[in-house]
């Protein structure tokens, strides 16, 4: 029995039916950081199941769950002393999902790449036009608009303009270079490399357009959540609001841009935990979701 048409229906479904669910549930903003991270579950397990539908429509006469053996095999090895002689269909089968791999790697590395250049072009700039501010721990740019944003990395800075320095208070300040913090402390701009490269090779599907725009709202939403544990909802809301039109460099994390207005209606509004069960049970399909097209291409019970 060939699994193809399993993991053709199991790919389309992670990567049309999924996405449309979640957009369409109430709890991902609720629970930001888990939201996150469910969608990038369903961005491995559409991979995965990318690769091994791939795999099995190469070999179609073939169990992709043979093992160990079937793999080396596949591969061009062989187990028992023997020249291996793998027809085109075999190392279509290996060569396919070793490809779809590795281009998730090589497109992830380009995307790190680029904003960390992105990010050195930038540091050059502000330290001819910026003043660092010993007060503040950051570097204050000369700007007429209210604007804050981090330069994460190996070398994290965050930047905030004088207008901002000039029109915010004080605990308005500090909730935004907090807000900045948490972008540093959860190395969020890998996690926007990881959606940037899972979009740049299925750029066609639902799944991956909306993982992108949805993780980098949802990295806002946990940044928001940091700086809200030590500052007042109103203050936060109205530091954001003041930078809502600011413009961020490329390769940068800013408190303000264009969600803020959706950032300010949940910050303003009634923040209700999600209940533990929804939360316990989202969780462990985050953490499942993964190997469901090895159980889908492989069933227990066959052999």
């Amino acid at each position: 029995m060939n699994a193809a048409p399993a993991l053709v229906g199991y790919t389309a479904a992670v990567g049309v039916v999924a996405p449309r669910l979640l957009l369409r549930s109430r709890w991902p903003h609720r629970a930001p950081a888990l939201a996150a991270a469910v969608w990038h579950a369903l961005a491995v397990s559409f991979s995965i199941s990318a690769a091994l539908t791939a795999a099995s429509l190469a070999l179609p006469t073939e169990h992709l769950h043979a093992g160990l053996v079937g793999l080396l095999h596949n591969c061009g090895l062989s187990t028992d002393g023997a020249e291996p002689d793998p027809v085109l269909a075999d190392r279509l089968a290996a060569g396919i999902p070793a490809a779809i791999g590795l281009a998730l790697v090589a497109t992830f590395s380009f995307h790190v790449v680029r904003a960390h250049r992105q990010r050195s072009q930038h540091r050059e700039a502000l330290d001819l036009v910026g003043r660092h501010s010993a007060r503040l721990c950051a570097t204050v740019l000369p700007y007429d608009t209210p604007a804050a944003y981090c330069l994460p990395g190996r070398r994290p800075r965050i930047v905030i303009s004088d207008a901002a320095v000039r029109h915010l208070t004080s605990e308005q300040l500090d909730a935004v270079l907090e807000h900045e913090q948490a972008h540093i402390a959860g190395r969020h701009h890998l996690v926007l490399a990881a959606v940037e490269a899972f979009h740049s090779l299925f750029r066609w599907v639902p799944l991956a357009r909306h993982a992108r725009e949805q993780t980098a709202l949802l990295l806002e939403m946990i940044a928001d959540d940091r700086a809200l544990r030590s500052h007042s909802q109103e203050v936060l809301a109205t530091a954001m609001y003041e930078m809502a039109a600011a413009r961020t460099p490329k390769g940068a994390l800013a408190a303000g841009g264009p969600n803020a207005l959706i950032r300010l209606k949940r910050i303003l509004g009634p923040r209700k935990a999600p209940h533990p069960v929804l939360w316990g049970s989202v969780a462990l399909s985050a953490m499942t979701v993964p190997l469901l097209p090895l159980l889908v291409a492989c069933p227990p019970g066959l052999g």
